[in-house]
């Protein structure tokens, strides 16, 4: 029985558009224990406005009164332009979600991934482009990625700009 739930939980994907990046992060999401932690260029809303990330993303935060999603956001400014649904979820339920804007000078990386706990990740190593990998349990792989985050995270300031939002 432990080696079916080893399979039902490691789905490895090969990601190549829009819908496979937005169902592949619902599937990350959905396996998310403690922590999301998000790496975006200007929050994608065609992958967090969209319902189905938003509900996962609130059941989610919901479940459990530890949970935390954590978004390093490059040039938040687009989002702030078009009055992302999940920054308005996250002014809301801003005991769970923070956002942190990435200095400039922090903006090397042109990747863009969600990973979940420190086990699971979907990754995309251009964030222009929609082309990346999915897997529900990549422990190796998943903790590289959440270090670098781990050390961004630490180097910014909550995003003020995203929390003051007017709606």
């Amino acid at each position: 029985m432990s080696q079916q739930h080893i399979i039902r939980r490691s789905q490895r994907r090969i990601l190549a558009s829009q819908q496979e990046v937005r169902a592949a992060v619902v599937e990350v999401t959905g396996v998310a224990q403690r922590m999301l932690s998000i790496f975006t260029h200007d929050l994608e809303p065609q992958i967090y406005a969209h319902d189905d990330f938003l509900e996962a993303a609130k059941r989610f935060v919901l479940s459990r009164s530890f949970t935390r999603v954590r978004v390093l956001i490059a040039q938040p400014s687009r989002a702030i332009k078009i009055s992302h649904r999940f920054v308005t979820m996250g002014r809301r339920l801003n005991s769970y979600i923070e956002f942190r804007h990435l200095h400039e000078e922090l903006r090397v990386y042109p990747e863009a991934y969600l990973i979940a706990d420190d086990s699971a990740l979907m990754f995309r190593a251009d964030a222009s482009r929609w082309e990346g990998l999915s897997d529900t349990f990549e422990p190796a792989v998943a903790r590289k990625y959440l270090t670098r985050f781990e050390e961004l995270w630490v180097a910014c300031e909550p995003a003020q700009e995203l929390r003051e939002l007017r709606m």
